[in-house]
């Protein structure tokens, strides 16, 4: 049976790069026989995280939301960088996921979606660090909600010169780096899967 890997981007922008290269991650972990979901957050509508809304009840896409990265073992993040950490959008997603539902027993642990997910790290930008420093800052939030995260990262530079006219990437070193993440993501996301089996 494919393993399956969940793949988004910090990003709802048009011509995110980012987004370009959750796209390329996918292809990778298609390559690799993975069952990929592609899951693009601006098809989720998700308000900004406010407990007093919160109170009058837990948006559905939230519960959505919280019930595909359940469904997920591994997963493969592409952030941007803003002001050198990862966005807004991606934390609000994050605070809205990670907090407890009291009305619904099966999501009453805000931890559920999060722990014992096996988490790669992408990052890219227009810049010479590639959004290294939002990765920095993303790998704690994600330890802390008791997810395995992937030594393995890595933030492409220069997004602008990276990516070819049909959005693939230019760079076979490039391209083998993406692969190392979402191979090495996939890989110990397997082996934790057997460790935790009876």
């Amino acid at each position: 049976m494919k393993h399956p890997i969940l793949i988004f981007a910090g990003s709802t922008r048009t011509a995110s790069w980012n987004r370009l290269l959750a796209r390329r991650a996918a292809e990778a972990a298609e390559r690799l026989g993975a069952a990929v979901t592609l899951l693009e957050l601006g098809d989720f509508d998700i308000p900004l995280y406010n407990a007093d809304l919160e109170a009058r009840g837990t948006p559905p896409d939230v519960i959505r939301l919280k019930e595909v990265f359940h469904a997920h073992p591994a997963w493969i993040i592409c952030s941007p960088e803003y002001n050198g950490s990862y966005t807004g959008l991606l934390k609000n997603t994050i605070d809205w996921v990670s907090s407890p539902v009291q009305s619904l027993p099966e999501w009453s642990d805000g931890l559920k979606p999060f722990a014992g997910k096996v988490v790669g790290l992408l990052s890219t930008s227009p810049g010479a660090l590639g959004g290294l420093r939002s990765l920095s800052h993303l790998t704690p939030l994600l330890m802390n909600l008791q997810c395995w995260v992937n030594p393995r990262q890595f933030a492409l530079p220069k997004a602008a010169e990276a990516f070819d006219a049909q959005g693939q990437l230019i760079s076979p070193t490039d391209r083998d780096a993406v692969d190392a993440v979402v191979r090495d993501t996939l890989w110990a996301s397997q082996a934790f899967g057997q460790a935790l089996r009876p």
